[in-house]
């Protein structure tokens, strides 16, 4: 079979490469051409765009750049057409990719969307778009069939393909002598921080998790820098404040930790999969205006992937006023001193990954692609 792929940000590139790799053993006739990065690079086939020349995030940048934005488009378009894959499977990215279905689906091109863009927290009306074009939904939450569920649009759940990146992660054994001697970090316990990895985000965050530092002097703290920004950008945000930082190691930092404080998205999952009692701090722009109207827009109860899946607060969320030094170092005191409150979190945390479908997420998805793609080519052979 010829898959076209189209990963537009380093979390579908990692994704997409873990599919690949199964569905290579799936098909051992998989031939590959894809949008996405060096991950999915390594398990060949043709890399049209690398994400770094598509990932334009933010209402300012994209108006900058709406230019290589309609070039980027009109390529696909016509590489797509060139390529004439049995599939495109989509990942995430919906701003570029339900343009991509909906081109697809006029052009008779079967469409899988792997990984679902989160239309349940806001622009839920953007499912009949997905019912029109989209001819097979693969969800890796288990809130997201529910979602599903509601618009009567028929989807496939296979387990969280998290679980089987941070199962296979590399320097799974290393020990926390070994991780502090690497990095010349010193033998007190660590506490992580992941403020993000865009620099507004990291702007607005880092700041007010750094002014917790004075009151854990018996902890260091390590930054899990993004290894997108240089280490000018952070210096100046840091001062003369005693940090340290790792680039390109968030797992292996996480797994050394005793702690963490997290920013919304993916991380505060993959801190809880790996089993690291955290806080969840978050800031939006634009003052308490702005996130009035954005609160009025999400359709979410939590803004945390943890509580999201275990529909409960598992992990305490600090948002706008309350992401504060005090707040988030009274919550930080009781994740590392109240032994009842941490073994609570941690129970949680193996309930979250029970109900995540365990390991092997990957090989499931790419079984049922396969199977859906063999079915439908003998239904087109059939009708000739």
């Amino acid at each position: 079979m010829n898959y076209y792929i189209i990963a537009g940000e380093a979390s579908g590139d990692l994704h997409a490469s873990n599919l690949m790799k199964a569905l290579k053993v799936e098909d051992t006739d998989a031939h590959f051409r894809f949008w996405g990065g060096d991950l999915m690079q390594a398990q060949g086939g043709e890399l049209v765009k690398h994400y770094r020349e598509t990932a334009f995030m933010g209402f300012v940048t994209v108006l900058k750049n709406l230019g290589k934005i309609r070039a980027n488009f009109k390529l696909c378009e016509k590489d797509l057409l060139s390529y004439q894959p049995d599939v495109l499977i989509l990942v995430d990215y919906p701003g570029f990719n339900l343009r991509m279905a909906k081109f697809a689906r006029k052009h008779g091109i079967r469409v899988h969307y792997y990984i679902s863009p989160k239309i349940w927290a806001w622009k839920e009306g953007r499912v009949k778009q997905i019912k029109v074009n989209v001819d097979r939904m693969f969800t890796i939450f288990p809130f997201e069939t529910e979602f599903y569920k509601k618009h009567n649009y028929p989807v496939s759940f296979g387990g969280n393909p998290l679980l089987d990146a941070i199962e296979n992660r590399p320097n799974k054994e290393e020990s926390f002598a070994d991780f502090t001697a690497k990095n010349q970090l010193s033998d007190l316990p660590i506490i992580a921080l992941l403020a993000g990895s865009r620099k507004q985000e990291i702007e607005r965050i880092l700041p007010v998790m750094l002014d917790t530092i004075s009151s854990f002097p018996d902890h260091q703290f390590v930054v899990a820098a993004a290894p997108s920004i240089d280490k000018a950008f952070y210096a100046n945000i840091v001062g003369d404040r005693k940090v340290a930082f790792v680039y390109g190691q968030t797992y292996d930092l996480l797994q050394q930790s005793k702690a963490a404080l997290v920013t919304s998205g993916t991380a505060t999952l993959e801190t809880a999969l790996l089993r690291i009692p955290q806080v969840v701090c978050y800031l939006t722009g634009g003052g308490k205006l702005l996130y009035a109207i954005g609160k009025r827009l999400l359709h979410v109860k939590y803004i945390s992937l943890v509580n999201l899946v275990m529909d409960q607060l598992i992990v305490k969320e600090l948002i706008q006023q309350y992401c504060n030094p005090k707040d988030i170092s009274e919550e930080l005191t009781l994740i590392l001193d109240n032994m009842e409150y941490r073994n609570k979190m941690l129970h949680n945390y193996q309930l979250l990954h029970e109900k995540l479908g365990g390991a092997g997420a990957s090989a499931r998805f790419a079984k049922m692609i396969y199977e859906d793609l063999q079915v439908h080519c003998a239904g087109s052979i059939s009708k000739v």
